[in-house]
């Protein structure tokens, strides 16, 4: 027996020396494929914030986490083919991408929406607000501080580790690799255009829910939804988009010698984060911080988006376009304004206004220093192009804010068209944000929801005096002026909407009921004529109609911003990515997913590609003062 035994481990030993590459590349192709798994659980952990999501994402076999493992699989054999030595291109790749997973669980936090491809366009602005939110929340940021140190260690640890203990491929193993992987990779590359159909796409689970994001991201998971999401920047035309569809939308004569009954003044402010606080029936604060605003309010805007993303809302007020036509998560001001682009800028001007743009931040922000020259603004204000500003909490106060917007008004002699963003209302609400706050809220709020809620009724408050002191000032004034104010989106005020029980969540959702989405996305909007008084009645709005509401309150007809725009405005008052809410508001949800789509939208949606990026058939016809500026070289 112990021969037996001696000449089988023998026979095992002889069998183990003969094979033994063959073994080694074995094992490192299974360490490899573990890496692969261990990377995409860590993502989905921290993205979907749930193991049982977690779990359920790798069971479930119609959702493609064994695709999206077989991709980091192949591409962690060509990283190591790459630089010749096993298992380090898990080193490159995982805390990239974990790092992005932490961005997404975050920016879904404060934002509803996951992180897309184009956020990496604007690092620059996290990095400017970084201060305000380690103000806000001091000990998560040492956290996170002292997590970024660790993780650096960890990771420099592991790559002195991986350069000792991790052997060199030999040049037949980087071939082999290479041969099998990047055909591969590029085979799958190839078929993640949303566009076009992919049976093999199809067969390895990967669905593209383009039109529902948060769908896209549970369904797909984090890396395979960002991946999708990478050609959002290449907008396809819209089917039946040609030079004949152009031309068969209807424009509207001007009348002959009425365009205008005057050239009042124009003041558009869009101030940040303005909303409602006392539509939140379970707390009752001592007095209303929006007396003015509330005596003077005709309708509501309804803003596309929640907490942020305030570029999408200023897009749509100045063009008259909307952000229900153009890819999800895209940001316009970051994407796709890289020419001259009509705007009521441009209109105004060919009317022989000052158009002027007023914000008290950077003008690298949100790229508008380049926006506002391709919308055909003459000149940008930004905190570099005016002087010091008093500040109260972290920005420039809205009170200093409206005596800057009245000094350069005085100094005009001309008519002219002020557009401004304030500042003041900008997030977070920390409870030390005011020395002290004249509105106290009571309710079922614990403390801090209390604090929060109290500091963001206070800007309100001072919004409101200021929109009072515009107003004033207008009172005494011979020309007309016309005052537009209106809020770009709600504030994010993290669990007083959720504990309070005005939302399901923290944030504003994306789809619902009619009613739903008013409430969480509806914000106060004021047309005032120091003349004529305020304009009511307006009801709920897309920011998109505001153009048609501004010129019509001037006095002013357009082909485009009071013909086109108006025809539209008629019959729809709402056009939003998942929702459309006619004039007597009715909402039809998911209306882009129907096979037949009212023509009046569809008219629209041409004539925005057309103009944004198309040929530009309907220029001279819809934008004809564009085209006229435009021919003069502006």
């Amino acid at each position: 027996m112990a021969i037996e035994t001696t000449e089988g481990l023998a026979v095992k030993a002889g069998f183990f020396a003969r094979h033994t590459k063959t073994l080694a590349v074995l094992r490192s192709l299974a360490v490899s494929g573990l890496l692969a798994l261990l990377t995409v659980v860590v993502v989905e952990l921290i993205t979907r914030g749930s193991l049982e999501q977690t779990w359920i994402y790798f069971t479930n076999i119609e959702q493609p986490a064994w695709t999206t493992t077989g991709v980091f699989f192949l591409t962690y054999l060509a990283l190591d083919a790459l630089i010749g030595r096993q298992h380090k291109g898990v080193l490159f790749v995982a805390p990239l991408v974990v790092l992005m997973g932490v961005i997404s669980q975050q920016k879904q936090v404060f934002l509803t929406d996951p992180l897309y491809p184009t956020d990496l366009l604007f690092g620059r602005q996290i990095m400017e607000l970084m201060p305000v939110l380690v103000q806000d929340r001091p000990w998560t940021a040492a956290g996170l501080a002292v997590a970024i140190v660790v993780a650096i260690v960890g990771l420099v640890s592991l790559w002195v580790f991986a350069w000792r203990r991790f052997r060199p491929l030999t040049r037949k193993e980087r071939l082999t690799r290479l041969a099998i992987a990047l055909p591969l990779i590029a085979g799958f590359a190839s078929i993640m255009d949303y566009n076009e159909f992919s049976w093999v796409r199809d067969r390895l689970k990967v669905f593209p829910i383009m039109w529902d994001q948060a769908e896209n991201y549970r369904h797909n998971g984090f890396v395979m939804a960002f991946a999708i999401n990478l050609p959002m920047a290449n907008v396809q035309a819209p089917s039946g988009y040609m030079v004949d569809a152009i031309d068969k939308i209807p424009s509207k004569p001007l009348p002959f010698g009425t365009t205008h009954r005057s050239k009042p003044d124009v003041i558009v402010v869009m101030s940040e984060s303005l909303w409602d606080p006392t539509r939140i029936e379970s707390v009752k604060l001592s007095q209303d911080p929006m007396p003015v605003i509330r005596d003077s309010q005709g309708g509501h805007v309804f803003s596309p988006e929640f907490g942020g993303l305030t570029a999408n809302i200023e897009f749509e007020a100045l063009t008259g376009f909307s952000n229900a036509f153009l890819p999800t998560g895209s940001i316009p001001y970051q994407q796709y304004i890289r020419k001259p682009i009509p705007s009521l800028a441009t209109f105004f001007r060919a009317e022989g206004y000052t158009a002027r743009a007023i914000h008290p931040f950077s003008g690298w922000f949100w790229n508008r220093s380049s926006v506002y020259k391709a919308f055909g603004f003459e000149t940008f204000k930004d905190v570099d192009k005016m002087p010091p500003l008093a500040k109260r909490g972290n920005f420039t106060s809205d009170e200093a804010l409206t005596k800057e917007i009245i000094r350069q008004a005085d100094l005009q002699e001309d008519p002219f068209f002020f557009f401004t963003v304030t500042l003041q209302g900008h997030g977070p609400y920390d409870d030390g944000r005011y020395t002290k706050t004249d509105i106290t809220p009571e309710g079922k709020l614990d403390a801090r929801d209390n604090r929060m809620l109290a500091s963001y009724a206070q800007g309100v408050k001072e919004a409101d005096q200021s929109l009072k002191m515009l107003m004033d000032w207008a009172k005494n004034r011979d020309r007309e002026t016309i005052i537009v104010v209106f809020g770009d989106h709600l504030p994010p005020l993290n669990t007083v909407y959720q504990n309070s029980g005005y939302m399901k969540g923290i944030t504003a959702a994306r789809k619902g009921s009619t009613e739903q989405m008013k409430k969480e996305h509806e914000t106060p909007l004021v047309i005032w004529s120091n003349k004529t008084g305020a304009e009511k009645d307006v009801g709920t709005i897309s920011p998109a109609f505001l153009s048609y509401y501004i010129l019509k309150e001037a006095g002013f007809e357009h082909p485009y911003y009071t013909g086109f725009l108006g025809a539209v405005h008629d019959k729809l008052r709402v056009i939003d990515r998942y929702m459309l809410i006619d004039a007597k508001g009715n909402g039809t949800p998911d209306w882009a997913r129907k096979k037949t789509i009212d023509p009046l939208v569809r008219d629209f949606r041409f004539l925005q590609h057309d103009i944004m990026f198309g040929k530009q058939y309907g220029l001279e016809r819809f934008f004809n003062s564009h085209a006229e500026l435009m021919s003069a070289g502006y």
